[in-house]
């Protein structure tokens, strides 16, 4: 396995890594990946959400991690925890995604874990994320101990335009 280093991102960080954090997102959505996007959706596409999510860094309500091998980021996983003042204690992990190009080499559950202990040094021991039903990383939030909460069909719409069931998980850290 090549040397990962799992990092959290700053602002001018994402924005540094723009190309790499696009070319990420693009991947996952033209491999089918339901993530928000629709196809088709080239990296240049991806630049304006990621923009977005380097000003949510800024602002406090996002924590970024990025997975990098040989100075290029090839996976990345976003904690928002910008909640209402009832919610201090919670957090949602957002967009776990991996280029295709490195899976298979442990890189989702090395990201959740580095945003596991981010949530604990941000104070945030409940988490809570969302997952196409019936797809492989619904699999993965199982294995990785995460608890189902319930389903609710045709909540979204695949990449390619089909509704979508999702899969409401949580856990306590």
């Amino acid at each position: 396995m090549p040397d990962v280093d799992i990092r959290v991102l700053t602002e001018e960080e994402a924005l540094a890594s723009l190309p790499s954090l696009a070319d990420i997102l693009s991947d996952c959505v033209e491999g089918g990946a339901s993530v928000g996007f629709m196809q088709p959706f080239p990296p240049n596409a991806a630049v304006s959400f990621w923009k977005g999510v380097a000003a949510a860094v800024a602002r406090g309500e996002t924590v970024l991690l990025g997975a990098e091998v040989d100075g290029r980021m090839i996976g990345t996983v976003q904690l928002g925890i910008g909640t209402m003042p009832n919610q201090p204690h919670r957090a949602d992990i957002k967009k776990l995604l991996v280029h295709r190009s490195a899976r298979g080499l442990g890189l989702s559950r090395r990201l959740m874990e580095a945003a596991e202990t981010e949530a604990i040094k941000r104070g945030r021991r409940v988490l809570l994320l969302d997952t196409a039903t019936g797809e492989p990383a619904e699999a993965i939030y199982e294995r990785f101990g995460w608890t189902r909460a319930g389903v609710v069909p045709d909540y979204a719409l695949m990449p390619d335009g089909r509704y979508c069931a999702t899969t409401f998980f949580y856990k306590h850290l």
